[in-house]
């Protein structure tokens, strides 16, 4: 079974991105998708006792943040109230970390280690 992180930087500030809620959603064969962990990440932008994300099995994931609330919360404005990453688990003896680089008008994303 593969473990699944994430953590959040705020780009436009230069630091983590404390105070994210994320969703981890699994896809089933049928196509509909199911909640499989969800936190909220630290001072540190990173979500360290995400205890369900430790055990997946292959299958594809999708990750979301609620960027809207974040934002909200610093008065400040945004073009993407929700970042949803899609992505496959191809091997379930790796480690999957998937963080988000985020501004109030722009992200990207990556496979980190």
């Amino acid at each position: 079974m593969s473990h699944i992180t994430t953590h959040v930087l705020d780009v436009s500030l230069g630091r983590p991105a404390a105070n994210v809620s994320v969703i981890l959603e699994a896809k089933s064969a049928d196509g509909t998708w199911a909640d499989a962990a969800r936190g909220t990440t630290d001072a540190g932008g990173r979500l360290r006792d995400w205890e369900a994300a430790k055990t997946m099995p292959v299958g594809i994931y999708r990750l979301i943040f609620d960027t809207r609330s974040y934002f909200a919360a610093r008065k400040t404005p945004t073009l993407y109230p929700q970042v949803i990453i899609v992505f496959e688990l191809k091997d379930a003896q790796e480690h999957y970390h998937i963080p988000l680089l985020l501004s109030p008008f722009g992200y990207s994303t990556y496979r980190g280690s």
